[in-house]
Parts: structure tokens; C-alpha cells; sequence
């Protein structure tokens, strides 16, 4: 179970970003199917409420503001794509972790993480990058950091870099159980869309991948 004492912010980020979310939902005991019993019309429920107009609109507002922030790194954000063709194409179909992932990204319109919880080595720490850090991220691209770019650490090496990608340590197999989504917030994304997207996540793998949840945890 992901408690308190298992993850925690460094002081340089709570000096940055006092007031700024993150989140995060355990899901233990899952199958990595591709496309259980009931799946496709559980996301075409999931499309048709966020395609309503006044949704939609509330999504893109929240997706624009990542992309500004993404902007003033220097990244360009990969949200307003996924937006895009999630709104004409539907959700991709990959396998139940990484479609619950886009979900929770897409009917939230946040920024979602989904990691094998099992590959994580220690407790885990939101902290600011120094210039140069280094991380290997899916697909074997070596990744380097900006100063103060948000990034995740366990006890060993960064595991993710918020404008930039999780690294392929933690990245979801056919054999992962043990599923950890994770949110992250930038300034002016309040707490409860990551709470909403960590939800979709949740259910999603409770009732597809056949998981047990450990509640969805905000700090």
C-alpha cells in the first residue's frame, strides 16, 4: 500500500510549488489484458461524457494550461495531441493499464504516469532537477535535465521527469500485477482533477484488470 512515509516532497519543491497537487493510486493483484468483456462499451460511456461541449471545453482549458508550462521549458506537450485524437478517433487500444492511463489523462485533462509499482526501488520523492541530471526513459532514450524541472525519484535514480516522460525502469508489461498511476499538478491545475483522472484509473483496473485498490492518495 502507498502510505504517507513511502513517498514525500523535497523541500526545494515545496518552496517552488507550495500550493501545487500530486497524486497518487495503487492497484495490486491486476492482469494486463488487452481487451477484457464489457471494455469498448466502458469507454465509449467514458467518450461520449467527455465529448459534451461544456466538458470538452473545461478539458482543453486544463490541457492548455500544461502546455504553457511545458512551453516554458522548452517542451512541447503531448496532451493536446492526445486530445485531438482521442475527440475524432476514440481511445487507443493497447492493453488495460495503458488504456485506463489515457482515460484518466483524457477525461480528467491531467497529466497521468502508469508504472509497475513493483520496479520502483524505495520510498519515492517529487524534487526539483539540477542542470544535467540524467534518466532513461521508454524506448532507451537517455533523457537530461533543465534545472528545477519537476522530476520523481526513488531511492536509486530519477523515474520520471514531468515535461519529459517516466523512464523504462518502471514501464507497465504483460507480467506487471502491481499497477502505480501517478498525477502530477502544475500551478493552476487544483487537486480535485487529479483526484477525478487517479479515480477512472482505479476503477477502471478494479473492475477490467480484476485488481484491488488501494484508494487514491493526494499531497
Amino acid at each position: 500500500m502507498i502510505l504517507p512515509a513511502k513517498f514525500s516532497k523535497s523541500s526545494k519543491y515545496i518552496s517552488r510549488y507550495p500550493e501545487v497537487a500530486f497524486g497518487l493510486t495503487l492497484i495490486s493483484g491486476c492482469q494486463n489484458v488487452l481487451n477484457p468483456p464489457g471494455f469498448d462499451q466502458y469507454k465509449r460511456k467514458l467518450l461520449r461524457r467527455m465529448r459534451k461541449r461544456e466538458i470538452l471545453a473545461e478539458i482543453t482549458e486544463r490541457i492548455d494550461i500544461y502546455k504553457g508550462y511545458f512551453e516554458g521549458f522548452g517542451y512541447e506537450c503531448p496532451l493536446p495531441k492526445h486530445l485531438k485524437r482521442t475527440v475524432n478517433s476514440g481511445f487507443p487500444r493497447y492493453n488495460v493499464m495503458v488504456d485506463a492511463h489515457f482515460m484518466s489523462e483524457m477525461c480528467a485533462g491531467i497529466l497521468v504516469a502508469v508504472t509497475d509499482y513493483d520496479r520502483f526501488n524505495g520510498t519515492l520523492t517529487l524534487d526539483l532537477a539540477e542542470e544535467g541530471e540524467t534518466c532513461r526513459a521508454m524506448g532507451q532514450r537517455d533523457l537530461t535535465t533543465k534545472e528545477g524541472e519537476i522530476v520523481l525519484r526513488d531511492e536509486k535514480e530519477i523515474v520520471c521527469v514531468l515535461c519529459q516522460g517516466a523512464d523504462e525502469k518502471t514501464r507497465v508489461t504483460e507480467d506487471t500485477s502491481n499497477v502505480l498511476f501517478y498525477a502530477y499538478a502544475v500551478p493552476g491545475i487544483t487537486e480535485r482533477y487529479l483526484e477525478e483522472g487517479l479515480t477512472i484509473a482505479a476503477e477502471t483496473m478494479s473492475e477490467f484488470g480484476n485488481g484491488t485498490t488501494e484508494g487514491v492518495k493526494m499531497f
